[in-house]
């Protein structure tokens, strides 16, 4: 059979020029239908007139979107020459003279008319065929659309021509059975049979039509027929006529009758295209029921698989293009239970056996099909047990999944333990640091004070030596004034024995002063001696420092006229002291304690059995040792470092140097990318990384003075580093570190508006909750009873206590230190007060709002309010500017400002809000504003109830440990009495036997039972039998013998 097929190449051969058709150059082959060349070829044009011609060509090429973009990317050269191929074409012969020549064919009447086989003319149907096959692949779209068009309708007379070649094809065949038949009839008879088919008239008239018309082989027009459809269905248009055209389907089907392999590989090719195509499936599934019912198959597929199988000679082609087939038809179904119903046909045809025997052929391209095949093949046992395996393993996984919840919570839990104690140690070490303040600021205003009286002191000492030095010129004065009054006095003397005036009055003694005319003032004390220093500061004040000193008993101030004096408790057995900071009567006023009445439930709760757990010795209590906690804070003074420059090119030190390097690599953008992004507020060119890492290398004042001075002195800037040369143009942007940072609060606004938004929610809600939860403010009720029941005796009554007094709760312990106060309480609320024991159902965001702090809050608030103004007076400040970066940022700064100030805003009334009803919380708890933050306030209620929660699970535990210690003493109460009676029985059954041995020696027996019990020491029971025979004669007893019958020791 000669092949109709013409060879595809890639390069030009002999005087042909290589056609594009589709994708694939094809040489125009020989016969009437070929192309006519021509091997002029013009100048080359302009670039937009190549342009509009390569577009034409293209378009009439009808090729994909793909192939048609590959081709776009060739250059001038080889588009001129594609062009050139395409118009040197002209197709030789036009649609029409095909058809009628096949239309003749197919006329039954045209072998005997002398002009139509004229029309014919020598040429056989097999080179019309041809000749049509190679028009159809090689001439342009419109040719095929011309072929194919409603007045030509080459496809339907095609597709008849093809019908009639294989219904002649079945009549040959089934001619050619019927000859075997009647050879081995006549080998068996020894007869020769005539065949009447084959003398039949109508084949006699269609054999003289084939050879009037000069026909040729069926087989090759059949094979030649398959490729006019491949050549057909090789563009979209022709590929949808026959998609649409069901007989044209049927047909390509039964053409697999063929014996040619090669053409049964082409036909299955044709048919798997289809089948890929939505909607296609179907179709091909019906030709193959229409083969079935035409061919009289027992079974859809059973000639394909019979070809498949029941190969004479091994065809790969056909081979790989029948593996392919089945693969598309059984696996491009969505259905799994059509995918399954199609494989179980081809299964009952003994496919799957076959491919075993294939598994293992040196071909890959069919080794590639068969795993294709096999490795999707569904195994419904496999499914089933894969099922049922997936439904204990679903089970193993819910149980798994259901102990990661369990861990997770329990992970869940441990990090809030983790942040509440992280949160208490905060509390701690903020009091801790107040405490030190407090300290430091005294010890500085004690050491003023010193400092004070020294200087004092030495204007003192210095006032009191020029007191002394001027008392001891008064001294020489009037030592000098002494003596020449002694002088006056011997000649008043002489005078006087001579008869003259009376003697003065003696002189002042040495250290006596005489009366000045002045008073003076006393003189000052002595100074103090060398070795006796400064005085002694004053002692501290008590109460400072946040230590309070526990008042007497009966030293309180009376509370305020609005409320009752409340009585000392008098305990019968002296009660620990609970550890709790008390609130004066004054204190209370307006908090949660002035509504509490603890007196009425002294009549409610059983306080004796109270004592009796609770009650201590005389020995005084475990004191407890207080350490001391010192906290050491490093300052770390930082020095500007003095800008010199390496080796004459750099004017920053070499650290800074190495960073800038390191930062303009990631940055990775030109400097006037950088720039123009800066200047309009870009966040697209420099995103949040980008602007953070601009921020840490912005120029300082010092790095900026440089790089101007080095300017002023016309320096050659290319002699600088790159990281120079970038920060000296980095130091001429206006206003670069504001600018920096606008794009940093811009880029941060929503992030930090969803990070601070639940923690403001969550102390809103935990301060609301904490404060309206009417069973916290019973339970705090039950507590202060059980507080003044316990110190009222020693410390007076209290009107209300601290929160942090909860934490001591779980301190204080009974006597046998089994349990402790909180213990006692819950179980008491337990029994009196059961409705309190979900009173942490109130208590709702605590957790959260325990980790959160409100000063920060304010603190990010107000950052954000600082920052929304620096956008504003940028936004003011760009209003004026009318160059493109000016009006880009203004853009930026007008839409970030009227998406975010009403968040703001409503954030900020949220804070104060937050605020507000943390203030009035802590009021209400008697508690104080400056000293308790939200972390330290609502952690001391998570501690609360995390430690009752634990203590009414202790409790729980304790009471069924109890219960079931209480069935034990009782089944071993009832096992003794058990055992009693068991002896007590055996008892009664001796005493009968000792009845009836009495009974038996007549009466003349006497006896005594005597028993020996030792109950009370539970140590053993004895039971002694005395029997006694006396010897009577003549009414009394001569003698008497005591025989000691029997004794029994009974052991317990």
């Amino acid at each position: 059979m000669g092949s109709a097929d013409s060879k595809c190449i890639g390069e030009r051969g002999g005087d042909q020029q290589p056609v594009r058709n589709n994708g694939v150059y094809c040489t125009g082959g020989g016969g009437g239908g070929g192309a006519a060349l021509t091997k002029d070829k013009l100048p080359m044009p302009d670039t937009d007139e190549l342009e509009r011609r390569f577009t034409k060509v293209l378009a009439s090429m009808d090729l994909p979107p793909d192939k048609a973009k590959l081709l776009k990317q060739y250059d001038d050269v080889k588009k001129w020459d594609m062009i050139c191929d395409q118009e040197r074409v002209s197709a030789k012969d036009p649609p029409s003279h095909y058809l009628n020549k096949l239309k003749t064919y197919l006329d039954p009447k045209a072998s005997r008319s002398s002009r139509k086989r004229k029309m014919v003319g020598d040429s056989t149907s097999t080179q019309v065929l041809r000749d049509l096959e190679i028009s159809l692949r090689t001439n342009h779209i419109e040719w095929v659309r011309e072929f194919l068009s409603e007045e030509n309708r080459g496809l339907d007379v095609l597709v008849d021509y093809l019908t009639f070649r294989l219904m002649m094809l079945r009549h040959e065949q089934r001619l050619r059975e019927s000859m075997e038949e009647e050879d081995d009839m006549r080998n068996l008879n020894g007869q020769l049979k005539t065949s009447v088919e084959r003398d039949s008239p109508r084949m006699k008239r269609a054999s003289r039509h084939v050879q009037k018309l000069n026909m040729g082989d069926s087989k090759d027009d059949i094979h030649v027929c398959i490729m006019c459809m491949r050549a057909i269905m090789n563009n979209k248009y022709g590929f949808n006529l026959v998609f649409e055209h069901r007989e044209a389907i049927s047909c390509i089907a039964l053409s697999l009758n063929h014996r040619s392999l090669r053409t049964k590989a082409l036909v299955l090719e044709l048919l798997a295209a289809i089948c890929l195509v939505k909607g296609g499936h179907e179709i091909i599934l019906n030709a193959f029921n229409n083969f079935k019912d035409v061919c009289s198959e027992t079974q859809r597929f059973q000639t394909l698989m019979a070809y498949f199988m029941n190969y004479e000679c091994f065809h790969i082609e056909f081979m790989v293009a029948c593996m392919q087939f089945v693969n598309i038809v059984v696996h491009s179904v969505d259905d799994m239970n059509f995918r399954v119903h199609l494989q179980y046909e081809f299964t009952q045809l003994g496919i799957d056996d076959f491919l075993e025997k294939l598994r293992h052929h040196e071909s890959e391209e069919l080794q590639i099909q068969i795993s294709a095949y096999l490795d999707n093949v569904f195994d419904v046992a496999a499914l089933m047990e894969d099922s049922e395996t997936k439904t204990a393993a679903l089970e193993r996984v819910a149980e798994l999944e259901d102990e990661l919840a369990l861990m997770a919570e329990k992970i869940s839990e441990m990090e809030a333990e983790s942040l509440a104690k992280m949160v208490e140690l905060e509390g701690e070490l903020v009091e801790l640091r107040k405490q030190k303040e407090d300290l430091e600021n005294m010890n500085s205003k004690v050491q003023e004070e010193v400092s004070t009286l020294r200087r004092e002191v030495s204007q003192k000492s210095e006032e009191s030596r020029q007191r002394q030095s001027l008392l001891e010129k008064q001294i020489q004065e009037l030592e000098n004034l002494a003596n020449s009054s002694s002088a006056q006095a011997s000649v008043i003397s002489g005078k006087e024995s001579t008869g003259g005036a009376p003697p003065p009055p003696p002189p002042p003694l040495p250290g006596m002063a005489p009366h000045p005319p002045t008073p003076c003032a006393p003189p000052p004390p002595p100074p103090p001696l060398m070795g006796s220093g400064p005085p002694a500061p004053p002692k501290l004040p008590v109460g400072m420092g946040g230590f309070h000193a526990p008042p007497a008993p009966g030293s309180l101030a009376a509370p305020p006229d609005s409320m009752t004096i409340k009585k000392k408790v008098n305990t019968k057995y002296k009660l620990p002291t609970l550890n709790w900071v008390a609130l004066k009567p004054n204190q209370v006023r307006g908090t949660v304690f002035n509504e509490l009445d603890d007196e009425k439930l002294f009549n409610v709760i059983d306080f004796l059995e109270f004592e009796e757990h609770f009650k201590i010795g005389l020995g005084g209590g475990a004191g407890k040792a207080n350490g001391d906690m010192s906290e050491v804070d490093s300052l770390h003074a930082f020095g500007s470092k003095r800008i010199k420059k390496l080796e004459l090119t750099s004017l920053m030190e070499h650290t800074r140097l190495r960073n800038i390097a390191i930062s303009r690599r990631k940055l990775d953008l030109p400097f006037d990318m950088v720039s123009r992004a800066v200047n309009s507020l870009d966040l697209k060119t420099l995103n949040l990384d980008s602007v953070e890492l601009m921020q840490r290398i912005v120029p300082t004042d010092v790095e900026i003075k440089a790089y101007r001075e080095y300017e002023r002195e016309r320096k050659p800037i290319n002699q600088l580093t790159e990281e120079d040369q970038f920060m000296l143009n980095l130091s001429k942007i206006d206003r670069l570190s504001t600018k920096l940072q606008i794009m940093s609060f811009i880029a941060n606004f929503h992030d930090n508006i969803h990070m601070v938004t639940p923690q403001i929610h969550a102390i809103i809600t935990a301060s609301r909750s904490v404060k309206n939860s009417a069973k916290l403010r019973k339970l705090l009720e039950i507590i202060l009873a059980f507080g003044n029941y316990m110190n009222s005796s020693k410390r007076g009554p209290a009107y209300g206590f601290k929160l942090s007094s909860l934490d001591t709760l779980c301190d204080t312990k009974s006597a046998d230190k089994k349990m402790s106060l909180l213990h006692y309480i819950q179980d008491t609320v337990r029994m009196k007060f059961h409705d309190l024991n979900n009173f942490d159902a109130e208590l709702r965001f605590i957790e959260k709002a325990a980790q959160v702090s409100l000063e920060n809050i304010m603190t990010d608030v107000n950052e954000l309010e600082k920052g929304m103004e620096q956008a504003k007076k940028e936004n003011d400040r760009h209003r004026d500017m009318r160059s493109a970066e000016g009006q880009a940022a203004l853009a930026v700064l007008r839409d970030f400002l009227s998406n975010s100030e009403d968040k703001l805003r409503k954030m900020r009334a949220e804070a104060k809000t937050a605020q507000t009803a943390f203030a009035e919380v802590l009021e209400y708890y008697g508690e104080s504003s400056r000293s308790m933050a939200p972390n330290t306030f609502f952690a001391i209620f998570v501690r609360f109830t995390k430690a009752y929660k634990t203590v009414e699970q202790e409790n729980e535990q304790r009471r069924r440990l109890e219960a079931a210690s209480r069935q034990a003493a009782l089944n071993q109460q009832l096992a003794q009495q058990q055992k009693q009676q068991q002896e007590q029985q055996q008892v009664a059954r001796n005493n009968k036997i000792n009845v009836r041995k009495q009974q038996a020696y007549g009466g003349e027996v006497n006896y005594i039972l005597v028993f020996f019990s030792v109950c009370e020491t539970n140590f053993c029971l004895c039971c002694l039998n005395l029997i006694m025979f006396p010897v009577i004669e003549a009414g009394h007893f001569q003698e008497t013998k005591y025989t000691l019958f029997s004794s029994q020791i009974i052991w317990r």
